[in-house]
Formats: C-alpha cells, structure tokens, sequence
C-alpha cells in the first residue's frame, strides 16, 4: 500500500495531463458532430498534422536561431498559431472536398469517406516528410525543461502545466464563443435545423466550414502541445489518440461541449490511475502494455449503461 501511495500522485498528473489534449482532441469530434451528426474520423490526423506543422515551425525557429532569442512561451504561441491555420485550413479544405458533395447521402457515405481521408493524410504525410528530411518522424525542440518538486514521490513538468493552462484557455474561449459569440449561435442554429437556419439568412454553408476550422483548429493546436510534452510524432501518432478522443468524447456525451472536456479528462485520470491500481492489485500480471485496453473497455460499459454519456448527448428537437 505505502508503494501504491507513491506513485498514484504522480499517475495522476501524468493522467490530467493527458486528459487535456484527449479533451482538447475530443472538442473538434464533439463540434463536427454536433452541427452534422457526422463523425469525422480524419480528426485524429488532423491532429498529427497540427503536430508536425508546430514542430516544423519550432525547429525553423530553432534553426535561424530565434527559438533561444525568443522567451520559451512566446516560442510556444508562434508554433500554436502556425498549428492552428494549418489545421484548421485543412479541416476546411477537407470538409469542402470530401464531406460537402455528399452531405446529403446515407450515414454510411461520410463514414467511408472520412476513414478514406485519415489513410490518405497518415501516407501523404509520410511521404512529405520521407522525401523531405529522409525520415517520417521529428522530434521537437525542448521549451519547458524545469521540473517543478513538490515531494519525492511527485514532480510536475513545467511544460505539463503549460499544456494545462494553455488548454484550459481555449477550452473556456471556445464555450464563451459558442454560448455568446454571434456565429456560436448560428452554429447552433444549424445544428438544430439546417433548413430553417438558411430561411433566417444565416449561411449554412459558411457555418458549416467555420465549424470544421474551429475544431480541427483545436486538434492542431492539441497535436502542438502533444509535441511539446511528448517530444517524438510521427504520421500514425494520431491514429490510437483519436480514437481515444473519440471514446471520450462518446464519454462525456457526444455533441455536448462540456461533455467532451469531462470526457477527456475523466478518461486521462482513468487510464493513466487505472492501470496503476490494477498492476498493483494483479501483482503486475496486468501491467502498463494494458493501458489501452482499458479505455476501450470503458467505452463499452459507458455503452452499455449510459449511451447518451455522462452529460448526455446533444439531441436537437424540431417542431
């Protein structure tokens, strides 16, 4: 029990941490959805491409020298942004291309679509950076290195807290935009009628696209603060990391803004805490390789007796 007490505190920062870019990964599925019932399995490289496009920008910073010039957040806000556009651009670009022709087809139609334009982005990334650099993972410029020590047992990154802060900010930014902002609310106009909201005057079209720049701007801006944790991405980094997203987001209650932040969090703490009290009460017959399974097999009990999660899900209602 005394080596249990040891290591949960830090399992469970290392749990929140995580829980964070889940819950900021999560927000683009939960939006996408919200607006279009559609389950934008493309978000998750997205994601990797937010990545590459933030570590890209540091290691040219780095390169021309600016990145040791420049205070380590100044650094960070820069790579943000160019994550950011480059996501979010090409979350618009993909909503036009692959989604918009077939808006009105079976559910079926999108899904396929969407799983077509996630093998297309993890190769064509690849290839890029094959061609490029003769190698298809970066590793990226260390920002944070203090460590703050709060005990022996636990030590808190100063680059975890970061990611935190930075996540909390745009999290709250983002409910405040769509709770009071003038477009939020036409976001949600579309989402409760697309017919009605287009005899209003409000674009749909428009709102739609908007829709897609925000959250895969939000993915682009998680695959940034990914690289700065985690250090090492590659094209397939996304892959298991939005479906996780994805299991989050069905968590908290898909659709649901709130939710998908619960979600995420809750789903950090549980799996990084999780395997921790399993490990130690198997013995370690059950160890960390099992991580991932546990995530999964919360999503199917949340399934199983919760399918509307745990804030529940968005349901729109039409006269």
């Amino acid at each position: 029990m005394e080596q249990l007490a040891h290591i949960l505190p830090q399992s469970l920062v290392d749990g929140l941490t995580l829980g964070f870019v889940y819950a900021m990964v999560a927000l683009g599925y939960t939006m996408v959805y919200g607006v279009l019932e559609l389950i934008n399995f493309a978000h998750s490289e997205i994601f990797m491409v937010g990545a590459f496009a933030g570590t890209e920008t540091m290691l040219y910073m780095q390169s021309k020298g600016y990145l040791g010039a420049l205070p380590a957040p100044v650094a960070l806000i820069v790579a943000l942004i160019a994550g950011i556009l480059v996501s979010g651009t090409l979350g618009m670009l993909i909503e036009r291309i692959a989604y918009r022709p077939i808006r009105y087809a079976p559910r079926l139609v999108p899904f396929i679509s969407a799983i077509g334009v996630s093998f297309f982005l993890q190769d064509f990334v690849r290839l890029v950076m094959g061609l490029w650099k003769n190698a298809f993972y970066l590793t990226a410029p260390s920002l944070f290195t203090a460590i703050i020590t709060v005990s022996p047992e636990l030590k808190i990154p100063v680059k975890a807290l970061i990611l935190i802060l930075a996540s909390v900010i745009m999290m709250l930014a983002l409910q405040l935009f769509v709770t009071r902002g003038k477009w939020g609310k036409a976001m949600r106009a579309v989402a409760q009628d697309k017919d009605t909201a287009s005899l209003m005057s409000i674009n749909v079209n428009s709102v739609i696209a908007l829709t897609f720049f925000i959250g895969a701007g939000l993915g682009g801006a998680a695959g940034t603060l990914f690289a700065v944790q985690y250090s090492l991405i590659n094209p397939y980094v996304g892959y298991l990391l939005g479906i996780k997203a994805f299991t989050a987001a069905v968590l908290g209650g898909i659709g649901n803004i709130p939710g998908a932040m619960v979600g995420g969090l809750l789903l950090g703490i549980l799996e990084s805490t999780g395997i921790v009290l399993i490990s130690y009460i198997t013995h370690g017959a059950i160890g960390i390789e099992y991580k991932d399974v546990l995530a999964f097999v919360i999503l199917i009990i949340i399934l199983i007796f919760k399918p509307g999660g745990i804030l529940g899900e968005e349901v729109r209602e039409k006269a």
